[in-house]
C-alpha cells in the first residue's frame, strides 16, 4: 500500500507513521507533506498513490484548497480536530475520518473501511461543497468562564487566563492578575473549547496562553522548559515530540 501523509505538525506526523507501520507492516509512505503548496506540486506529478491521510488545517491554509487547483480522485482518510457536525458530509458519502487525538483502534477501523470501500472515491463537487462550508463557518471558541473561589463564582474572560493546569487532581486556572480559580472541567475538554491560536496544550498538566510565555529554555534530550508569568512550583516541560510544534506555534 502506497500512502501519502498531509499533516503540518511534526508530532502528529511521527505518531501516524509509527501506528501505520504497526498496523500495515508492508506500507510504503511515499511522502509526508506539510503545506497546501507542496501538496499541489506533488500531485501534479501524477504519482501512483493508494490512500491519503490528510489534516484539514495546514501551515498555509485549508487542505481543501488543494482541490481548487488540481482534479484528484483518491481515497482519503481525514485526521482532524473538527467536531462531527463539520464532517457529516464525508460520513454519509463513505469517506472516513479520525478525530484527534489519534487512537490506534480508530486508525485500524478506518483502514478496514478503506479496504472494503476502495471503489468509493472523493468527488470534486463534494470537496468544493465542503470547502465552502469550512470557509463560511467560523468555529466559535469559549471566550468566558464562570470560575469558583471559596464560596463565590466569578466571570473571567479567556483573554485574562494565563494558564489552565492540574494541581493534585484538581483543574484550576491562573489569571494574568495572579488569581487562582477552580474550574469544573478537564484539560482535554478545555483544549477543544479554547482558541488554538491563543492556547497551547503543553503537556498533560498545562494549557498555556501565548502571552503567558516569557521565554523558552532548551532542556535535556531535546525537550524544552517553559518560563511563564505564572507562579508555579513545578517546571513546565515540553516533550521532544511537542517541541517542534510549540516553537512553530510561537512563530519560530
Amino acid at each position: 500500500m502506497r500512502v501519502v501523509i498531509i499533516e503540518d505538525e511534526w508530532g502528529a506526523q511521527e505518531q501516524l507513521k509509527i501506528m501505520l507501520a504497526e498496523i500495515v507492516p508492508n506500507i510504503e509512505i511515499v511522502n509526508v507533506i506539510d503545506t497546501v503548496k507542496n501538496s499541489i506540486a506533488f500531485f501534479q506529478t501524477n504519482p501512483t498513490i493508494d490512500l491519503v491521510f490528510m489534516d484539514i488545517h495546514l501551515a498555509d491554509g485549508l487542505s481543501f484548497e488543494i482541490f481548487n487547483e488540481i482534479h484528484l480522485n483518491l481515497p482519503i482518510i481525514f485526521i482532524t480536530a473538527y467536531d462531527q457536525y463539520a464532517i457529516k458530509a464525508f460520513k454519509v458519502n463513505g469517506i472516513d475520518y479520525i478525530l484527534k487525538p489519534l487512537i490506534k483502534g480508530e486508525l485500524e477501523r478506518a483502514l478496514e473501511k478503506y479496504q472494503n470501500q476502495t471503489d468509493k472515491l472523493i468527488t470534486q463537487d463534494l470537496f468544493e461543497s465542503f470547502y465552502h462550508d469550512m470557509v463560511e463557518t467560523k468555529r466559535e471558541y469559549k471566550n468566558s468562564f464562570l470560575l469558583g473561589h471559596k464560596d463565590r463564582l466569578y466571570p473571567v474572560s479567556s483573554n485574562d487566563i494565563a494558564s489552565f493546569y492540574v494541581d493534585l487532581g484538581v483543574v484550576k486556572c491562573y489569571t494574568f492578575e495572579h488569581n487562582r480559580y477552580v474550574i469544573n472541567n478537564t484539560l482535554d475538554n478545555l483544549e477543544n473549547e479554547l482558541d488554538p491560536n491563543l492556547f497551547f496544550r503543553a503537556n498533560r498538566q498545562f494549557i498555556l496562553h501565548r502571552k503567558s510565555i516569557e521565554h523558552v529554555n532548551y532542556y535535556f534530550n531535546s525537550k524544552l522548559k517553559i518560563k511563564t508569568c505564572c507562579d508555579f512550583d513545578m517546571d513546565i516541560v515540553i516533550s521532544k515530540l511537542k517541541a517542534t510544534d510549540i516553537k512553530k506555534w510561537l512563530g519560530y
